[in-house]
C-alpha cells in the first residue's frame, strides 16, 4: 500500500471514530437517565419578594382562589409548582399534583408561567385544580426572580417562607420516593 493511500484511509477513519465517540457518550446519558438536579442559587434563601394576581374565575370548594405572594409562605410547608397549560410534561404530572394536595403536611400553590387565562382555565376545569392559590405569571418575570429554567418546575418552601429544595421536570412517583419526597417530609418536621 501506498504511503498516499494510507494517509488518505486514516481521513476517513478519523470521523468514524468521532462519530463512534458522540454515540458512546449519547449512549451513556441515555442509560444515566435524566437529572432533576441543577444547580439553584435559590435553595436555603428566602423565598423572591413577589406578588401576583389570582387566576381569575377558578375556584376550590365554592370559592374564588386568592392572589399569591411572598408572605403566603410564612407558616405552612408550601410546595410552589409552576405550570402552563401549553406544557405537556405539566399534563404528565397532574395526577401526583392531585395526589400531593391531598397531603395535610402541605400546601400546594401554583404559578401559572407565560399562559393565557383562558387556557389554564381549561386545563385545570379538564385536569383538576390541586391548588389553594394560583397567581399569574403571564410575563415570566416572576419565574425569572425564582431562577426557573422552564416548566415544570417545583419548589419547596420550607416553614420560616426559606427554599428547601428544587425539582426541575414533571414530578414523578420515583421523585415522590427519592429527594422531592425527602425534601417535603424533612420541611414538614
Amino acid at each position: 500500500m501506498s504511503e498516499e493511500t494510507t494517509s488518505r484511509a486514516r481521513w476517513l477513519i478519523l470521523p468514524v471514530l468521532i462519530f463512534a465517540a458522540l454515540a458512546a457518550l449519547f449512549a451513556f446519558q441515555l442509560i444515566r437517565g435524566p437529572s432533576n438536579t441543577l444547580p439553584s442559587t435559590m435553595v436555603g434563601k428566602a423565598a423572591p419578594d413577589f406578588s401576583l394576581p389570582p387566576l381569575a374565575g377558578i375556584q376550590r370548594d365554592g370559592v374564588a382562589l386568592p392572589s399569591l405572594s411572598k408572605a403566603d409562605f410564612i407558616g405552612p410547608v408550601t410546595l410552589v409548582n409552576i405550570f402552563a397549560s401549553w406544557c405537556a410534561p405539566c399534563r404528565e404530572e397532574h395526577p401526583r399534583l392531585i395526589e400531593l394536595a391531598k397531603d395535610q403536611r402541605i400546601r400546594l400553590v401554583g404559578i401559572n408561567y407565560k399562559d393565557e387565562p383562558d387556557n389554564a382555565r381549561r386545563f385545570l376545569g379538564a385536569l383538576g385544580n390541586p391548588y389553594a392559590a394560583i397567581g399569574t405569571d403571564q410575563a415570566g418575570r416572576a419565574a425569572i426572580d425564582w431562577g426557573v429554567y422552564g416548566v415544570p418546575e417545583t419548589f419547596v418552601i420550607n416553614r420560616k417562607g426559606q427554599i428547601a429544595y428544587k425539582h426541575v421536570g414533571p414530578i414523578t412517583d420515583d421523585s415522590l420516593k427519592g429527594m422531592l419526597g425527602e425534601a417535603i417530609t424533612k420541611a414538614a418536621n
